[in-house]
């Protein structure tokens, strides 16, 4: 799962050009409510000062442990077993 972040990037360089500020990495930055790693708040404003638009960027949610996937998986296989048996009784 991904969350979209280039909107609230966009948001942010809207509100810095309508108060009169140039955007610069470091208000960028000072503005996010979350904090983005540097080098995607520069592709960002570099991508909006050559072409007036922030390219479509996503913050990817941290990997499951090991035992929370394998949880998941067990779940699901048990689901799919399950299911299998019902198809299996009606034909």
């Amino acid at each position: 799962m991904s969350e979209n972040i280039t909107q609230t990037l966009t948001n942010v360089i809207d509100s810095l050009i309508q108060e009169g500020k140039e955007p610069s990495v470091a208000l960028i930055k000072a503005r996010l409510a979350d904090p983005l790693p540097m080098p995607l708040i520069i592709k960002a404003l570099q991508s909006w000062k050559t072409s007036a638009r922030v390219p479509k960027i996503e913050k990817l949610a941290a990997p499951q442990s090991a035992d929370a996937r394998i949880s998941q998986l067990e779940q699901q296989v048990a689901e799919l077993t399950a299911r299998l048996e019902k198809l299996e009784k009606r034909g």
